[in-house]
């Protein structure tokens, strides 16, 4: 089999960049020589249709870390790692009915400016800072790194120059046109990432069935590798402490989901960009639906990988290059790349376009998300209040320009991180628990405070840190530091959003004992009430997610 790449794969690859660069473009210039405003570089002049909004909302999810972080999980710990995805599924639907009715009735840009109109601006300022710093140090970086590796795995090219070639294709479209170009060109990327997704799948399922196809394939792993396929790992599982067993289902798994498809703006955007509720709510749900299927395309590569690499037949049958780049227990993330250089000049440059349309659709969608942040909850009421629109929009590009090359220098030193996904969950977890806990409270308690959130806030990364480093690091070599336990991620995570939220709710209760905080949300009767196709969909997604749950667990 032929591992590099021939003329026919950069042509594939060349006429998709063109296509996206053209289209980006294109759908973002400016109309009869309007100039652009902030509703317009923002949030796409508010004129989404759902399948844009759910086809963007999957672009803007799935990335390097899930085609290479999460099928490097898929080979070191199996179909257990798409409790991410399928999780997610269920989460969408809950933020459709009940979060997004009421962002949209506020009319908001930005979920810290949603923060200013339920607590303050002093608070709004804080979580800024706190998502741009996690955008900036942690989002960018990795999505940069992680799909400089997998460009150097197929390409053979040097990993800074993969990074440098990412980032000046996200920026040449997106810094230019802003959400509108992102959220448009998403549909196109969606299409690819999923068609190449699926011929990276069906050439690993083929090669584990000996060319028999795919069904047989998954057949062939389910019986070769049964371990590999339960959903709710015990704790003689080597990988529980990335997936702590029922954990997973009724702890800190939610407060990683509600966090991020709730209150994560560069998600959350897309919503606030559509026509109207009904049209963002239909949005979620086929974003919901799409989330169903996209473990087959970024998990099951990664766990036929583990067979083939573990199998001496199988792994014959790949000739010599099958030895080169070849992940082992300790470069999990490898799996993906290393399957991609297999495939047959033309189907290679198809499936390298769609790892490149998951990466740089990411990429945009946190860039325009950082820019939003920064321009409208930063530079705008600290800087330069009365700032004319054109210039709100060119102070957009250049924060988005600057958080992108903060990420090129960056993202090299990440090296060595091995499931990298994990990583991502890992570090992002510090800052979401208290974000979350913030939200929840603020939107469904009347009595939240102000102060209350702020320490909650505040108080947040402290407690994280301390189940991070864990009482055994805390407490040294004392006798306490032995009967302490050692806890897994997901499970800080959810005692974090706990003892946060406890501090919010003391602090806010001793403020507004006998009454509602002035700021606090009076829900309308009939505000969370959702169509027919949604309660329809949203039944249908509950079911089969029982039943996969029930029959893998």
């Amino acid at each position: 089999m032929n591992t590099t790449f021939e003329t026919l794969d950069f042509i594939v690859f060349a006429i998709y960049a063109l296509i996206i660069l053209f289209f980006g473009l294109w759908v973002s210039r400016s109309k009869d020589g309007k100039t652009k405003n902030a509703e317009d570089y923002f949030l796409a002049s508010k004129s989404l249709p759902w399948w844009a909004i759910g086809a963007s909302l999957i672009a803007a999810n799935i990335s390097a870390e899930q085609f290479i972080g999460m099928s490097g999980s898929g080979f070191a710990i199996g179909l257990a790692i798409a409790s991410y995805e399928w999780m997610a599924a269920l989460t969408l639907i809950i933020v459709g009915k009940y979060f997004l009715p009421i962002f949209i009735k506020k009319e908001i840009y930005t979920i810290p400016e949603f923060v200013e109109k339920r607590f303050s601006s002093q608070l709004k300022t804080i979580l800024a800072v706190f998502w741009i710093g996690l955008y900036v140090f942690v989002n960018i970086t990795s999505v940069l790194y992680l799909g400089g590796l997998a460009l150097q795995t197929i390409l053979d090219i040097d990993l800074i120059y993969g990074i440098i070639g990412l980032a000046l294709f996200a920026a040449a479209y997106s810094l230019y046109g802003g959400l509108s170009a992102v959220a448009w060109t998403d549909i196109i990327q969606v299409v690819v990432l999923i068609f190449g997704g699926l011929i990276t799948s069906y050439l690993a399922l083929d090669t584990v069935s000996s060319g028999k196809g795919m069904l047989n394939g998954l057949k062939l792993l389910y019986e070769v590798v049964p371990e590999k396929f339960d959903m709710i790992l015990d704790k003689s599982n080597p990988e529980y402490m990335s997936l702590p067993g029922i954990g997973v289902l009724i702890g800190g798994m939610w407060v990683a989901n509600l966090y991020y498809w709730g209150f994560n703006q560069y998600i959350i955007q897309r919503t606030l960009a559509a026509k109207s509720l009904k049209e963002a709510q239909t949005g979620i749900l086929f974003a919901a639906g799409l989330k169903m299927i996209l473990p087959l395309i970024i998990v099951i590569p990664g766990i036929a990988a583990f067979v083939i690499v573990n199998d001496p037949t199988l792994l014959s049958s790949l000739g010599d290059s099958g030895l080169s780049n070849m992940p082992t227990s300790g470069t999990a993330d490898k799996a993906y790349p290393w399957l991609m250089q297999f495939l047959p000049t033309g189907l290679k440059g198809i499936a390298v376009a769609a790892l490149a349309a998951a990466i740089v659709s990411s990429l945009a969608s946190m860039l325009n998300s950082t820019a939003t942040i920064f321009t409208m909850d930063v530079y705008k009421p600290f800087f330069n209040n009365s700032t004319s629109e054109p210039s709100i929009v060119n102070v957009g590009r250049i924060s988005a320009g600057v958080a992108l090359i903060i990420g090129v220098v960056i993202a090299p030193l990440l090296g060595g991180i091995d499931q990298a996904f994990i990583f991502i969950q890992e570090y992002t977890g510090i800052v979401s628990p208290g974000i979350l806990a913030v939200f929840i409270l603020g939107l469904f308690w009347k009595k939240t405070s102000n102060k209350g959130a702020i320490y909650g806030a505040l108080s947040s990364i402290p407690i994280a840190m301390f189940f991070k480093i864990g009482p055994k690091g805390w407490l040294k070599e004392t006798l306490l530091s032995k009967l302490a336990p050692t806890l897994p991620f997901i499970d800080q995570m959810g005692l974090t959003f706990l003892f946060t939220a406890l501090i919010i709710f003391l602090m806010s209760y001793s403020e507004n004992k006998d009454k509602d905080d002035r700021k606090g949300i009076y829900l309308n009767k009939g505000i969370f009430k959702t169509s027919s196709t949604f309660n329809i969909g949203a039944f249908a997604l509950m079911i089969l997610l029982a039943g996969i749950y029930s029959f893998f667990w």
